[in-house]
This record gives C-alpha cells, structure tokens and sequence, in this order.
C-alpha cells in the first residue's frame, strides 16, 4: 500500500480495517486547501513494517488519495486511534506501530515528537473529550481500535460513547473508571472483597481529619479523594506536615472538586512496585513486572511527581509474588467490578507496598490506564502483537491470549523542565534529539510535553519532557545506555 497526501498541511495515512480485497484500488477522501509538505508511506501487508521520511500533523479535512495493493490474506487488520499526548501514548503508538495486526496509528492530540517519529500520523483538532466528534472521526477514517491512554477523557465517559456506537475500545467505563476516580470508591471495593490495602478513613472535614491524624500518628499519608495528575498524594513524616496537607486540599481546595474529600492512610514501609494486568471484563493476564520512582530528587528525595523513571522487570516481583497479586488483589477485583455491575475492560495498573513487616503486598493505589513512565519501559519489552492483544480484551477472549516479551531489562529516565514539579521553565528549546538516539543501540526517546516553536525547533512545553528508554542485557547496561 503507498499512501500519499494529495492535498494536506500534514503527513499522514489512511488505511481501512477492511481487507484490502475490499477496497478500490484508489481512493480519496476529504478535502484541503493548504499545504506545506508531502509525504509517502509505504505499508507492506506481509511484514506491517512501514517508513517515511518526513512529519508532522494534520487536520481532518485533509485529502488523502490512497492506493492499495491486494495480497489476499486473511489476517484481520486494524486502524487504531490513540487518545492522548503524553510519553505513555508515544510508546503506545510505537508498540502499535510494530503490531502486524495494526494498518495505521491515529493519536490525537499526539505531540511533535510522536509526529516526527512516523510511530502515529498526530490529529491536533480533534476534541478527545467530545464523544461524538470521536465517533464521527472513528467512522470517517474506518477505525477499528480505540485505545484510550489518560484517566481523565475515561472518567469522562469516552469509553462508555464509542462502546455504545460498536466502536472497540481498549479502557474502561466511567462506572469502572472510578476505581482510580475515587479513592474512596477503591477503599470501598477493597473492603468489601477482602483485597489487602493500608488502613484508612475517609473526610470532608479538616478538623476531623487532624484530629485522625493526631490518633494515627506519623509517619502518615494524605490523599486528595480525586484526580490530581499524581500530585494529590503528601507522605508526612511528622504531625506538622500531615496538618499542612490537610488544609490545602480541604480548606483552600487547591485540587477543585478532586480535593474536597481526603483518605488519610497508613504508612506502609516497604518497596514500592507496579503491577499491570490486562482485564476483559471477566478474566485477566499480566503484564511483565515495572517498578518507578516518584520522587523529583535523586536518592528518592523530594516531592513526589507523575514518575522520573521507571524499570522493568522488577527484581521485587517475583513469579510467586506476582501470582499471590494476582490471586489476592486482582483477580478479586474483577470479579467484584463485575458483581457490581459495572465490568472492567481495559489495563488495570496497582500500585502495590511489598510489606515490610510481613512481605506480602498491599494495593495503595489503582491506576485506570498504563502508568507513565511505567508503559514506556513496558512496550519497549513486548513482542506481541499489541492491536491483537488489545482486541481480545475489548472481545472478552483474553483466556486465548499469551504474551511474549524480549529477555533482558528496560530502563527510563524521565528528562524533567527546571522546577518541576512545582513552577516551572516553559519554551526551553531541546537540541540534538536525533543524535541522542544514535549515541547506543537500543535507545528509543519517548517524547511527553514537546511541541515545536515558530523556528521549527523542538522546545518543551510541560513538566516531564522527554523518557529516554534503554534496553539492555541488565538493568545496569540499560541504565548506562539511558
């Protein structure tokens, strides 16, 4: 298949889910009457291995004419439409992008570094959290696959709009979004399925929660109820620190409505790690094992952010704890979001405290979707075929599937804008992106807040920048590599 923009301010393609049998041999949608540039892809229906030589994004007006070249196979093929623009939606679109099973990659809104990368043709007009312009995009474009990478359009309904419209989607309903939604809604699920989690209570009240807090003593942990783009946790390690991130989140409500309640829990020392499983409503398979580092400073200091850095496997997880999180925390969690009525499908994200005390774990927390910068060590692992995959669970046939990943290890660090996580520098221009990529095999830079300025120069626009992602034999060559 060679595919060329005929008319477009952007590089793009456009394939069908039908086989190519299917299709005329040329065809042309849309229309534009701008252009800065073309671009030719090709698309080799045997190996799914495609190559360009230029760039960046368009809009859904674009004309593309497109030429199909009929091989007559069988396997079932997918266009996939990424949501979000982040470093976890880059490695999503690069996983995909390898997927045989995968015709094109869709990311919108993407960035300027999923753009340039050929991993997804980046759509920045398209309103993620207006279902039906979604939906309407979905149908123009002949998508087969919704993967919905940020927590926020989920909790919104996204996933429950395109369902209802037969679109597969890979991400759960808002009704089971809640599980990252609300902590208190996730307290309450553990409670009541018997899942192990830290000790906790929930308030709406500053003075209640202090005076819990002067009960409990420190050290102690602060959690605003809602989202709060991962900066709504505060580990107090005196009594003095705890009643200080009370009051912001209570009293000042600098979280909006996702601070108006708090979960003040206990301290669990112990290692911290992140266990991912794919879930299809009624069965679940796990992802390889990942541990990240929250905290801004090295020697895991300072506030805590969205993760600086992530490592996979885990040396922590191993085969037997990885079986007892799936047969105590998991599995016992599907089965409880199916008894309540609203059915997980998506990748389910814990996590989890390896118990000092005891070493077994326990959840602290439930992510919705693939953590950041966990996803990005964990795709540049797989070898299996990701659309597929992602299609068994929307179909609720994970029970077939098996995952196969590269042997060795997988490390990245997290290139953060000065000040971050607080105040930060904006419009800093990032050189040498290319040249950083070829300085060692192995090495992929997973692009998080990038956009390009009126130069045309790389330049960073948010407080995680950029993932640099390694592989290696060890955890050690992947750290020296990154």
């Amino acid at each position: 298949m060679t595919i060329k923009p005929a008319s477009a301010r952007f590089s793009g393609i456009f394939a069908s889910q039908f086989h190519s049998s299917a299709l005329p041999s040329r065809l042309v949608l849309g229309s534009s009457s701008s252009c800065v540039g073309t671009l030719s892809l090709s698309i080799n229906h045997h190996s799914s291995r495609w190559s360009s030589t230029a760039f960046t994004c368009f809009s859904q007006t674009s004309e593309l004419s497109v030429s199909v070249d009929t091989y007559g196979s069988n396997t079932e093929r997918v266009v996939v439409l990424v949501i979000g623009g982040g470093g976890r939606e880059h490695a999503l679109c690069y996983a995909l992008q390898r997927s045989p099973s995968c015709d094109a990659v869709f990311c919108a809104p993407g960035n300027a570094g999923i753009s340039t990368s050929g991993n997804a043709t980046c759509i920045l007009d398209l309103d993620i959290f207006d279902s039906s312009a979604v939906i309407s995009f979905c149908r123009k474009w002949g998508v087969g696959l919704v993967v919905v990478g940020p927590e926020a359009p989920l909790v919104a309904g996204l996933a429950n709009d395109l369902v209802t419209a037969g679109i597969p989607t890979f991400g759960p309903s808002a009704e089971a979004a809640a599980l990252e939604g609300s902590k208190d809604f996730m307290k309450t699920i553990c409670h009541k399925y018997g899942i192990p989690t830290a000790k906790y209570q929930t308030f709406s009240d500053a003075l209640a929660a202090k005076q819990y807090i002067k009960e409990q003593g420190a050290p102690i942990v602060i959690k605003a109820d809602g989202l709060a783009a991962g900066k709504g946790v505060a580990v107090a390690t005196t009594l003095e620190e705890a009643y200080n991130a009370v009051d912001p989140m209570l009293v000042e409500g600098i979280f909006g409505s996702a601070g108006y309640r708090v979960i003040v829990e206990e301290f669990v020392e112990g290692e911290k790690a992140s266990f991912f499983a794919l879930v299809d409503g009624e069965n679940a398979i796990p992802l390889e094992s990942a541990q990240d580092y929250k905290r801004v400073g090295d020697g895991d200091t300072g506030p805590n952010t969205g993760g600086m850095g992530a490592y996979s496997p885990a040396p922590v997880l191993t085969k037997e704890l990885q079986n007892v999180v799936m047969e105590s925390i998991i599995l016992p969690t599907v089965k409880g979001m199916s008894m309540e009525g609203c059915k997980f499908v998506g990748v389910l994200y814990a996590g989890l405290m390896i118990d000092k005390k005891s070493g077994l774990p326990k959840l602290i927390e439930y992510n919705i979707r693939f953590g950041d910068p966990e996803c990005q060590v964990l795709m540049v692992r797989l070898e299996s075929d990701l659309a597929k995959v992602m299609l068994a669970a929307c179909r609720g046939e994970l029970k077939r599937v098996s995952l196969k990943w590269s042997p060795g290890s997988a490390m990245v660090v997290v290139m953060a804008s000065k000040g971050y996580p607080g105040s930060y520098e904006k419009e800093t221009v990032i050189r040498n992106l290319e040249e950083a990529e070829c300085v060692a095999p192995a090495v992929k830079v997973f692009h998080a807040g990038t956009a390009f300025d009126s130069d045309g120069n790389f330049i960073a626009t948010g407080g995680r920048v950029l993932g640099i992602t390694a592989k290696g034999r060890d955890l050690e060559e992947a750290r020296d590599k990154a």
